[in-house]
């Protein structure tokens, strides 16, 4: 992600290779934000209040859309979570292509098309890989045969995927695919990574053959998907609002991958721990405050980025930026919370849907909203 030069590493430390583009300045904004003339929406922080009209437009859709927060949370979140990688191919690694052939007022469009294609193709594959592939059932919140569902049973691999694209795209920065493909074959081969590690990682850790069903694993499913939450968690900290730091102060690129992945991943799994041993939190609610942060820190860091002020020092800012982050999870979760325990639930749970409704809900439609509709129709250009 780049931002404000020479801010993020808060130094003068060796330069290393630019970071992928979440939200690049010219993605988004106007050429001269700041210049007579340009209206308060079309800057920040204008601009990231002006995006909240769409992002929540889109945040309400996915969160009830499909008849109400129960059906949403059994049909829409293993569909949104399953094209969460699609977002990632497109956004980070083919630059908003295919939209990028059409106008400004339809690129987003179609982009989001192809990714809600690609999120019922992944379903439909996900469901064969656990052993029951149904078209018909990605679409039904109650289906005859239960066990056709694809809520929850479906969600590890779903979101297994999306964290190891995340670290191929962000933490590896697009290594070492970028260095031999072209970006369209590359994002590709990224999506068929991250489908091969979730496949494998299914089989490993949570005991189940592909394409047969699931067994006795040596991971519980549950905390397997609340471990991979709070990985995604790091992940939107350190290379979303952080912009790389503190990685990006080291010169030598494999070094970096190396600490990057380890630093991420092992930060991740001991943030579980503590919260889940040592605070001995529930797992759907540790998922739950994972996906709040994850919320905000894509609000912070990607809707209102560099809305804080250019003459603070870098560690300012990401100490205030992180405030933010937190500040605004505990709101979302307690609102959140609160809507959830006032409605019925036969199948769900009201901690489940603060889940969804954070990180597939809102997560999802700021990254398409800024990443992919790059924040049309506030910053047409000229």
């Amino acid at each position: 992600m780049t931002g404000r030069p020479g801010r993020a590493g808060g130094g003068t430390a060796q330069a290393a290779p630019p970071h992928p583009a979440i939200s690049r300045r010219e993605r988004h904004r106007r050429a001269d934000p700041h210049g007579p003339g340009t209206p308060w929406w079309s800057r920040q922080p204008g601009l990231g209040v002006a995006g909240l009209v769409p992002v929540l437009v889109v945040a309400v859709l996915i969160g009830i859309g499909a008849g109400g927060a129960e059906p949403s949370l059994l049909v829409l979140a293993p569909l949104v979570t399953f094209a969460l990688p699609m977002v990632s191919m497109i956004a980070f690694w083919w630059e908003d292509w295919p939209g990028t052939r059409l106008g400004p007022d339809w690129s987003g469009w179609a982009d989001t098309a192809l990714i809600v294609a690609g999120g019922i193709v992944f379903a439909l594959f996900g469901q064969a890989v656990v052993g029951h592939a149904s078209f018909g059932a990605i679409f039904d919140p109650t289906p005859d045969n239960v066990e056709l569902s694809t809520f929850p049973v479906t969600m590890p691999l779903a979101g297994a995927a999306f964290v190891v694209m995340l670290e191929l795209t962000l933490v590896s920065e697009h290594w070492p695919l970028r260095l031999w493909l072209k970006p369209i074959p590359a994002g590709l081969c990224a999506v068929v990574i991250s489908w091969a590690v979730s496949i494998l990682l299914y089989v490993v850790l949570l005991g189940g053959t592909p394409f047969r069903g699931g067994g006795q694993g040596l991971v519980d499913p549950g905390k397997f998907g609340a471990a991979l939450t709070f990985i995604g968690a790091w992940q939107v900290l350190l290379f979303v609002m952080w912009r790389g730091w503190p990685f990006n102060l080291v010169g030598r690129q494999w070094v970096r991958f190396v600490c990057a992945n380890v630093g991420t991943i092992g930060a991740g799994l001991l943030t579980y721990v503590i919260l889940g041993d040592g605070f001995g939190l529930a797992v759907p609610t540790l998922t739950a405050i994972a996906g709040d942060f994850v919320a905000a820190g894509l609000v912070v860091g990607m809707l209102f980025e560099d809305a804080l002020p250019a003459r603070w020092p870098a560690w300012l800012e990401r100490t205030v930026s992180l405030l933010l982050t937190l500040v605004l999870g505990a709101v979302l979760h307690v609102l959140l919370l609160a809507l959830a325990n006032s409605l019925h639930w036969d199948r769900g749970t009201p901690i489940d849907w603060v889940g969804h409704a954070t990180l597939n809900a809102l997560g999802v439609s700021v990254i398409l909203h800024v990443a992919i509709g790059r924040r049309w129709p506030f910053a047409r250009k000229n």
